[in-house]
This record gives C-alpha cells, sequence and structure tokens, in this order.
C-alpha cells in the first residue's frame, strides 16, 4: 500500500483497512509460528503498512 493511497483514504476507510491487516498480521504471526507462512516478506509489508495508516489516522485527528 502507497503512502498516497493512504492518505486519500477517510478515516471510516483507514479504520476498515487498519482492521483487515491487523486481521492479515495475526493470521500471518499464527502461520509463521507454525512453520506454515509461505510469504516471508509480507510480515513486514503488513507491519509497515499498520504504521502508515495509524500515523495518518493520526495525522488527521490532529488536524481536525
Amino acid at each position: 500500500m502507497k503512502i498516497d493511497d493512504i492518505r486519500g483514504m477517510t478515516p471510516d476507510q483507514l479504520g476498515e483497512a487498519l482492521l483487515n491487516l491487523k486481521k492479515e498480521q495475526f493470521n500471518l504471526r499464527f502461520q509463521a509460528a507454525t512453520g506454515q507462512v509461505e510469504k516471508t516478506h509480507r510480515v513486514n509489508e503488513v507491519r509497515k503498512d499498520i504504521a502508515r495508516i495509524k500515523t495518518v489516522l493520526r495525522a488527521k485527528q490532529t488536524a481536525a
């Protein structure tokens, strides 16, 4: 997910995307613990996407 895409989203869309990414992160962590994860790079991508969304959400909250 690119930062420009994230900045163009509404706070409701960001909240929904954050929830989906957290679910995916949980599933990836569970797969990693059992040794079933196929795309190991996806773990870091999801973590960074969550941080990007949280950053943009916080910036939008302070601007309002």
